[in-house]
């Protein structure tokens, strides 16, 4: 029979892949549990608004890992800590050696998370192309865009995209074998497989599957056992016609060491990224999490918090999270000024933080191509010049929230809007088929990011 302390303990490893860690940090790990006896358990809280906040947002959530865990239904009740030492004699009393001891059961063997769906994540243009070669891998796995390799940032939504794949198939095909697994389990059951003498159990599990979904495929990098593994797993898979997905924190061709024949296999098939969210899609992202959490923000908070805060989504729903527990724990109104205070040690102040000007543009570019400022202004058109040029335009596009097509066009030596849309446009047509090019774009990027100009 497990104590209460060991079945919370696999509840809370559970919630910790399923929530941000804003949402852990403030809400799951204050949580201790007391007793559980009679289908019950008791949590000890920290106060009724924790008790109250827990109830709306992720009791049902927690009852369902319960069920998962013991193999029945269980009970959530609450006991604030102030209250705690008088309960502590009945909760002795409900705890006797006469209990019937409550059995675990194994958890679900397709590790999926049902919180992650399409329809909850937000599309904007850094991450469209990625979503909907997801969705069309979802609707027909194994027969298009296989294997399908996603890459981006920390934070970004490429695990989000794995379990939405996944969650779609099992609603969909629920006889397919779909497994979500990270590259570092993939490589401990390995070991463990070669440890316990059980290598065929391993193979089977791996090579039977209708889709596997990989994330971190980075880790895989100087594991040459595994990797070599992997290697005839994907190759079974693949001459089976089932449907393999990766996500990576780089392109295929930026994994060192990672041995070559791995990374032709990655490429076969479709390479996707996700780019840091822009203001229009960060501004969706806070909304829709307000949303779903039933929260309110005031439009210049949420504004506040999407300019302040643009390469991590999980940073920017923790912090709208974070913001909205300070203020209920405090009474502190949501204001920008409040915000600015709450997370000051999140955004950095405005004078260490360069603004990212056309002029820095310019100059990354112009460097990049071993060109001249003055050619970004100009007239020429040809291919050297021009393609870079346009390079350099869209990224003022997409890296500036505060410049129009038109201020764009001026800062380009008087090009018009309709100059600058096409120069965008052509760009992402590029992106959407290169990833080699993603990469290049994305190196520059960061290093206007940076400030590297000289």
């Amino acid at each position: 029979m497990l104590s209460h302390e060991d079945v919370w303990k696999q509840v809370v490893d559970n919630l910790r892949q399923q929530v941000v860690a804003e949402t852990f940090t403030l809400w799951i790990q204050p949580l201790k549990p007391i007793s559980l006896a009679d289908e019950k358990l008791v949590l000890q809280v920290p106060n009724k608004y924790f008790s109250d906040w827990i109830k709306n947002h992720q009791q049902e959530n927690i009852e369902k890992i319960l069920k998962d865990v013991v193999g029945q239904n269980i009970k959530i009740e609450y006991q604030e800590a102030q209250d705690l030492t008088s309960i502590l004699k009945k909760v002795e009393d409900i705890q006797s050696p006469d209990d019937a001891p409550i059995s675990v059961k194994a958890p679900g063997d397709d590790h999926l998370n049902s919180k992650y769906t399409f329809d909850r994540f937000v599309v904007g243009a850094s991450n469209r192309f990625a979503h909907a070669s997801c969705e069309a891998v979802a609707k027909d796995p194994g027969r298009q865009f296989n294997p399908l390799f996603i890459y981006g940032g920390v934070g970004l939504g490429k695990t989000h995209l794995l379990h939405a794949i996944g969650n779609h198939i099992k609603k969909n095909n629920p006889s397919l074998r779909v497994l979500y697994v990270s590259s570092g389990q993939f490589i401990n059951e390995f070991i463990d497989s070669l440890r316990f003498e059980k290598p065929a159990s391993f193979r089977n599990k791996y090579r039977n599957l209708d889709c596997l979904l990989i994330d971190d495929i980075q880790f895989l990098i100087g594991k040459q056992s595994s990797q070599e593994e992997f290697f005839f797993t994907f190759n079974t898979l693949y001459d089976s016609k089932k449907q393999v997905v990766i996500t990576s924190d780089r392109p295929p061709k930026e994994l060192p060491t990672l041995e070559p024949r791995l990374i032709s296999r990655f490429e076969w098939g479709v390479i996707a990224d996700i780019q840091p969210p822009d203001l229009e899609t960060r501004i969706a992202i806070l909304r829709k999490k307000a949303e779903e959490e039933r929260l309110y923000i005031p439009d210049d908070v949420v504004l506040y918090i999407a300019t302040q805060i643009k390469s991590n989504i999980r940073e920017l729903e923790g912090s709208l999270l974070r913001i909205t527990a300070f203020s209920a724990f405090t009474g502190t109104p949501l204001t920008v000024d409040s915000v600015q205070k709450i997370l000051k040690d999140v955004v950095r102040p405005p004078e260490d933080t360069a603004p990212i000007t056309i002029d820095r543009i310019q100059k990354v570019v112009a460097k990049h191509f071993n060109l001249e400022v003055k050619d970004m202004k100009s007239k020429r058109r040809t291919d050297a010049v021009a393609f870079p040029r346009q390079i350099a335009m869209y990224l003022a596009r997409t890296l500036t929230d505060e410049f129009s097509t038109t201020e764009i066009g001026e800062a380009f030596g008087g090009k018009d809007h309709t100059t600058v849309m096409h120069a965008c446009n052509k760009i992402k047509a590029k992106m959407s088929s290169d990833p080699y090019f993603v990469a290049k774009v994305n190196q520059i990027s960061q290093e206007i990011r940076a400030g590297k100009e000289e």
